[in-house]
């Protein structure tokens, strides 16, 4: 007897089908809602599996994102030992039924016969640190694009308003430098204020923590009466544009300030793992990109060997073949977790600058010696430094720069 339960979730609710053993389903499906009385309903269809099978069942389900959150923590709350597993996995299993069923009811059945067929490894403990790790820079990535996307706003925005704007301070987005492009967003409104009171406003806008020496601040306010004598619109013709960058202003702030919170959170989460500092070693790879490879590869255990951690990053050539024909020109997978081969060629590019990581820098070398294009090269380099990443994650010990 090996008890399984199926659980095909969905947004709000989820279906399940039991199994005793195998070929033995235990009733039939059932459906349950996210909320507690449908947790509870769960939990019952649990003992009794249990009570029939005289063992506690084990759960497989699909990873789907954020809508499986309050089924895994259940599971976690009541220790039942659950499997997520890759959704590729189990649409491989769907299409080569004969007959083409797509039903949730199908779904949940299907996850238990998966289930007697492949080898899974439970999902570990740890497993919910590396998921609160992977919820933090997946979230952090999702901002700092809407904060890329608010940026190009504001700019288009700014080059009809105010574009001499862009030399008076050297960091444009700086905080003291939107500050001070709200209370000044006109060459009128900055010749109509006179030095001094200039000055003492930038003063005022200062971060306490960081102050600023008087000839700095006289050399911005010089610059900021360059770029106001210079700038072509000395007063915008649309009020529309003013409202726009000052709200344009106040999000990228707001951003600013949530994507320095949730980074403080990652550095947290992450240097409670162990392997954190070990990948670290390798030149080129930081403390965000660090974070994002840990917590998209999760425990390394679940691969056998490293091209199975190559494949689930998709970086690994598709193969074509037919009949007497043989693809020779092979674009990657680009299967698996985008997160994971974004922050590896990120890591790969990092290292390649200013030749940090010797050994990749050879490895690149070789392949553009050998004909390869930069975005090949770059490719194979990223498929080098997983292999590099497996044996650190493997035997618990840094990289070796030589």
């Amino acid at each position: 007897m090996n008890p399984v339960v199926g659980l095909d979730i969905s947004k709000e609710e989820s279906h399940g089908q039991a199994f005793l053993a195998r070929g033995k389903p235990f009733r039939g499906t059932f459906h349950f809602e996210h909320t507690r009385d449908g947790l509870a309903n769960l939990h019952q269809v649990l003992k009794d599996v249990e009570t029939a099978s005289k063992l506690r069942p084990l759960l497989i389900l699909e990873a789907t994102g954020h809508y499986q959150s309050p089924v895994v923590q259940f599971l976690e709350e009541h220790h039942y030992i659950y499997i997520i597993i890759n959704p590729l996995i189990s649409n491989r299993l769907r299409k080569s039924q004969l007959r083409k069923v797509k039903t949730d009811a199908a779904d949940a059945y299907l996850l238990g016969e998966l289930y007697y067929k492949e080898e899974f490894e439970p999902f570990k403990k740890r497993g919910v640190q590396l998921l609160n790790l992977r919820y933090l820079t997946r979230q952090y990535e999702s901002l700092s694009k809407m904060c890329v996307q608010t940026k190009l706003q504001f700019q288009a925005v700014l080059d009809q308003v105010f574009p001499a704007y862009k030399g008076v301070f050297g960091a444009m987005y700086s905080r003291i430098s939107l500050r001070f492009l709200s209370k000044f967003p006109t060459s009128y409104s900055v010749l109509q204020t006179d030095e001094i009171t200039l000055k003492a406003k930038m003063k005022e806008l200062l971060s306490s923590k960081r102050g600023r020496s008087e000839g700095w601040i006289n050399q911005r306010v010089q610059r900021l009466l360059d770029a106001a004598k210079q700038n072509p619109f000395q007063q915008t013709m649309y009020a529309s544009h003013l409202i726009n960058l000052k709200v344009l202003i106040t999000l990228i702030l707001q951003y600013q300030e949530h994507l320095a919170e949730l980074e403080q959170n990652i550095d947290a989460l992450a240097e409670e793992i162990e392997e954190y500092e070990l990948i670290q070693s390798i030149p080129g790879i930081g403390h965000k990109i660090a974070a994002t490879i840990l917590s998209e590869i999760g425990e390394v255990d679940r691969f056998d060997y490293p091209k199975k951690l190559v494949a689930f990053a998709g970086i690994d050539p598709s193969v074509f073949a037919s009949g007497k024909f043989t693809a020779t020109r092979n674009r990657i997978t680009k299967r698996g977790s985008r997160q994971l081969r974004y922050a590896l060629v990120m890591a790969v590019q990092c290292g390649l600058i200013r030749s940090r990581n010797m050994r990749l820098k050879a490895f690149y070398d070789r392949k553009r010696a050998e004909g390869k294009p930069h975005k090949v090269a770059l490719i194979a380099c990223a498929n080098k430094l997983i292999h590099w990443l497996y044996a650190i994650l493997k035997n618990k010990k840094g990289f070796r720069p030589i």
